[in-house]
């Protein structure tokens, strides 16, 4: 049982082991991602059997998601350490003359918080592990106690694997996580709802602690679908995604926006899609995902019977397996409360539009809170790249979902109510260290520009000589 005089016991600990300065040591760290990446390997079955009783995944599905992902970037931290860590070399510039050379140092923050939730218990936990390590700090994970079964087998991972004083995982329910915030830590890495984001912030506004934030998005993710676009292609890549832990992803296509001008053949390839990748009875195929608490089943009932007389497909679900079949839902005013919230569901709210009027629909997802992903589908590719270098949102694809997040060397994460800064690869190393400057400075051939007096003699060539360098 977590305590608030354990959980502060625990951080006092991690922060003697952190000023114990091993955690600087680049071999050290490559050794503890080497142990982080043997765990999860070695568990890989256990990590397939915690995802199907929480979230009834297919072990493909969990491997997809979890393991895989996990693995990809502890190597991407393992290969590319040495190379981020290294200070980098500054020229000061004139101004700063004779000192010329600067060092950029990649510091730890020190002892971090890493808040996970339930959807992606593993991946979510551990990939942010690895940039934490990487980094050169320690660790608090508090994992999500909605996923009971994979919070247990992380549990045992993090303590077969590591010290406490280095690594620890904390579970519990939101009494427990708002005694992790209470503690001072050096970096906060939250992912999670907006709303519960503003409690993590306010937390750490005490502390003046730096937080990263990875949120859903208060309105939820766009799919725009052009009349122009491959219409069966966008159909199979959208049913994929949504299907996929029935939709209680941060960056799944939240509502579809489609031209008016192919909404019947586009609805009707949805249709042929969820047929062909899910088949007729989806409640009953031990392939299809699960919702992780009942309350959650119960909330995704209910909005779909407040628009049953629009629903094409699905609409039913079983209570006991917490099994919702994927629903299309058609037509949907973009003003409608379907489409004004985050619906982390197998819901699928079809909004169509006029293809002239894109314009006025690309404002009006402008005008709500940005979302964490933006998808286009379209042969447009000038109108593609002049909307995605335009709007504002957290990443996208364009003809393509998600694989985004799993770009090699490429940044994951969102901006206003979807978040705060970024994570993956060199950006993950970034996000736990402080790159701090050091100016060397040299103790001969100093100038006294800097320096009184500044009126009378020889203060004219002085302001000329500043004039000069700082430009």
């Amino acid at each position: 049982m977590w305590t608030e005089a354990r959980i502060k016991e625990l951080v006092e600990r991690q922060r003697r082991f952190f000023r114990s300065g091993k955690t600087l040591d680049l071999d050290w760290r490559l050794e503890q991602l080497r142990r982080l990446k043997s765990a999860v390997l070695a568990r890989e079955r256990e990590i397939e059997a915690a995802l199907a009783a929480d979230l009834g995944r297919a072990p493909m599905e969990a491997y997809f998601c979890d393991v895989g992902p996990v693995v990809m970037e502890i190597n991407e931290a393992i290969h590319g350490l040495r190379r981020w860590a290294k200070p980098e070399t500054r020229f000061s510039g004139l101004a700063c003359f004779p000192s010329t050379v600067t060092k950029v140092y990649k510091q730890p923050y020190g002892v971090s918080l890493i808040i996970s939730p339930f959807n992606f218990p593993f991946y979510l936990s551990l990939a942010v592990l690895a940039a934490a390590i990487a980094g050169g700090n320690t660790a608090v994970i508090k994992a999500s106690s909605k996923s009971a079964h994979s919070t247990e087998l992380l549990k045992k991972l993090i303590a077969d694997t590591f010290p406490e004083d280095f690594a620890a995982l904390v579970d519990g329910g939101h009494e427990v996580a708002e005694l992790c915030l209470a503690q001072r830590f050096d970096k906060i890495f939250y992912t999670g709802s907006p709303r519960v984001g503003v409690r993590v912030m306010e937390a750490a506004a005490k502390h003046l602690t730096p937080v990263t934030l990875e949120l859903g998005g208060e309105n939820g993710n766009w799919a725009i679908v052009r009349k122009d676009a491959d219409l069966r292609d966008a159909a199979r890549k959208i049913v994929f995604f949504k299907l996929l832990n029935a939709g209680q992803i941060c960056i799944n296509v939240n509502q579809v926006a489609v031209a008016e001008e192919a909404a019947e053949p586009f609805l009707a390839a949805l249709r042929e899609e969820l047929l062909r990748q899910i088949g007729a009875d989806p409640l009953h195929n031990p392939e299809y995902p699960c919702l992780i608490t009942e309350a959650a089943w119960e909330r995704c009932a209910a909005e779909a019977e407040r628009y049953r007389d629009r629903i094409l497909c699905g609409g039913a679900g079983e209570k006991e397996s917490r099994k919702y079949a994927p629903t299309l839902i058609y037509p949907v005013r973009i003003d409608e409360p379907l489409v004004r919230h985050e619906l982390f569901a197998p819901l699928l709210p079809v909004v169509p539009f006029k293809d002239a009027e894109i314009d006025a629909l690309l404002e009006t997802v402008a005008e709500r809170e940005h979302g964490l992903a933006l998808y286009v589908f379209t042969r447009d590719l000038n109108w593609a790249r002049k909307v995605m270098s335009t709007q504002q949102y957290g990443g996208g694809c364009v003809n393509e979902v998600c694989l985004h997040l799993m770009a090699k060397g490429a940044p994951f994460g969102g901006v206003g109510h979807s978040g705060m800064g970024s994570y993956h690869g060199e950006w993950g190393f970034r996000e736990f260290t402080h790159p701090a400057t050091v100016l060397y400075g040299r103790t001969r051939f100093n100038l006294s520009l800097r320096e009184h007096p500044y009126t009378g003699k020889g203060a004219e060539l002085k302001m000329k000589l500043l004039r000069l360098f700082e430009r």
